[in-house]
């Protein structure tokens, strides 16, 4: 079997067991939306444990590892305050309904198993940074201050967008409207983009570390999910009959932030 491949074994393993351990506790509370809390800190586990298992802290590394530090966190946090009370989330209940006595199985394998397998396809950028301690590795260099910088703007992206939503729900006469205004004048999803956006700088870390292009897969699968899968065509189904949104979506970017169209 390839070395790169065997690299991976362990940690396809133990997202495997965190991953079920989440699945139980969702059954216990009869929840499945507690699957978003765990994608934030899974990635915060991964890059933690890979960093442990290098045994010296080298810059690079603990660069990387500190970044999905400061975004795994944050994510989880955010979701969990929004989240309270609210009960399940509405993606995960229609589901449940429609899944009726495959929901447990259905549940285990296409929620938490297949949503662990992307953690795995997305953490291969971290994963290979940490890993790469018996080969000569260049300084942290413009590649690195790179990838760094389009992080940072990555993550503005994401708090503030969540934080300018949050606030415009809060405003009880903003109910029923549609947020338009700061980051969201410029892309319906600024915090996909924003998601997006600092895995591609984590990659530009990786490319420093022998195979690091191949972490490409990182970046990619998460724009991916995003644009096309798990992301904005989940979110945006609900709105098809909103006259306001659609005039929203006509003149709005779904995902790169631009001027709106006039």
């Amino acid at each position: 079997m390839p070395e790169i491949l065997t690299t991976f074994i362990p940690y396809a393993a133990l997202i495997a067991v965190y991953m079920t351990a989440w699945f139980v506790v969702a059954l216990i509370r009869k929840d499945n939306s507690i699957a978003d809390i765990a994608w934030g800190l899974g990635f915060v586990l991964i890059a933690a444990v890979s960093l442990l298992r290098r045994g010296d802290r080298a810059g690079r590394p603990v660069l990387a590892t500190t970044l999905i530090f400061i975004w795994g966190l944050r994510l989880a946090i955010h979701i969990l305050l929004r989240n309270r009370k609210r009960g399940e989330d509405s993606r995960y209940a229609e589901w449940r309904r429609n899944w009726g006595r495959s929901f447990i199985w259905r549940s285990y394998l296409q929620v938490f198993l297949l949503q662990g397998l992307f953690l795995l396809l997305i953490s291969s950028a971290v994963i290979l940074i940490n890993r790469s301690i018996d080969a000569v590795l260049p300084p942290l260099g413009l590649l690195d201050a790179a990838g760094t910088a389009v992080w940072v703007v990555g993550f503005l992206y994401e708090a503030v967008g969540d934080a300018q939503l949050a606030r415009f729900k809060k405003d009880p006469t903003n109910r029923g409207k549609i947020m338009d205004r700061g980051l969201w004048k410029y892309t319906r999803h600024p915090n996909y983009f924003g998601e997006s956006l600092m895995w591609w700088g984590i990659f530009l870390l990786a490319l420093s570390v022998p195979g690091g292009w191949m972490t490409v897969m990182s970046p990619l699968v998460i724009t991916l999910l995003l644009v096309r899968v798990s992301g904005i065509p989940l979110l945006e189904k609900k709105y098809a009959a909103n006259t306001e949104f659609q005039a929203y979506a006509r003149r709005t970017n779904a995902f790169v932030p631009w001027f709106p169209k006039k």
